[in-house]
């Protein structure tokens, strides 16, 4: 069985892309070797495998919104370039109403 072909020039239309004659050619090629590829996928037994969305489990790699035990929040004004009683200064953003 052959693979379907994919018009890349009404792809690259849609896309608004303007490609020229060889580049057209070159993503021909190569958009026909993943097709071919996928076409291989299909041929895989997947019986009784469940459709996962990660390979492995995934956890919930955000931080706990609190500081750490033991942390010094003066610490981590070190790197501000304007400081004052313990906050960082920023310039005023909004013109006055």
């Amino acid at each position: 069985m052959s693979a379907p072909s994919i018009d890349v020039r009404y792809v690259a239309d849609l896309a608004r892309l303007d490609l020229d004659e060889e580049e057209i050619r070159t993503f021909q090629a190569q958009l026909g070797t993943i097709l071919e590829y996928v076409e291989k996928l299909g041929e895989l037994e997947l019986e009784g495998i469940e459709p996962t969305a990660y390979p492995s489990p995934v956890f919930d790699r955000m931080d706990a919104d609190e500081p750490r035990p033991g942390l010094d929040p003066s610490a981590l004004l070190g790197n501000a370039p304007d400081q004052a009683s313990g906050q960082v200064r920023v310039p005023k953003v909004v013109a006055d109403a």
